[in-house]
């Protein structure tokens, strides 16, 4: 079998990239399945557009944010979906403070509206900065801020934690 550079080009691609997709779909999702159709979605559009996009990892990564938001938006999946369909949560063996502490922020994070959590998702966890994640959301500035500040009070609100309490022990 032949394959053009083209195609060549997207295997790499997706072979590279395809871990980290599907991890930023699942935190902004916050459900396995969900993720890995959004990002198979994606990717199925992104080969059709390969050629003619010039930023290809944040072209994914903004196409993958939209897409996991949008499958937990689908009145079908609500309206199908029951307990039993679920995965078991892994046992987790090891059970120091550090990993408490990230299965609780990452509980706290599911509890966060779908898109001030894709704006935390994007700058805190992804790194990318405000007007990387204003265009990757395709929203203004602005509103990323807002969500920002939003999304992160949510999450102290959810977690206890008090930030007069937090600064008096620093």
């Amino acid at each position: 079998m032949i394959v053009s550079d083209r195609e060549a080009e997207f295997r790499e691609f997706v072979a590279a990239q395809m871990e980290s997709l599907r991890g930023l779909a699942y935190l902004t999702c916050g459900d396995w399945q969900a993720a890995e159709d959004a990002v198979l979605t994606v990717l199925a559009r992104l080969y059709v557009k390969w050629s003619r996009i010039d930023n290809v990892a944040g072209y994914a990564r903004a196409a993958v944010v939209r897409a996991a938001i949008d499958e937990t938006r689908r009145p079908w999946w609500r309206r199908e979906r029951s307990g039993g369909d679920d995965l078991p949560e892994p046992v987790v063996s090891d059970l120091t403070g550090a990993v408490h502490d990230r299965l609780e922020l990452h509980a706290a994070l599911l509890k966060v509206p779908p898109r001030h959590r894709a704006v935390l998702v994007l700058r805190f966890l992804e790194g990318l900065s405000v007007q990387q994640t204003a265009a990757a959301l395709r929203c203004p500035e602005g509103t990323v801020k807002v969500y920002t500040a939003r999304g992160l009070d949510t999450l102290r609100r959810i977690l206890g934690v008090d930030l007069e309490e937090r600064h008096a022990v620093v």
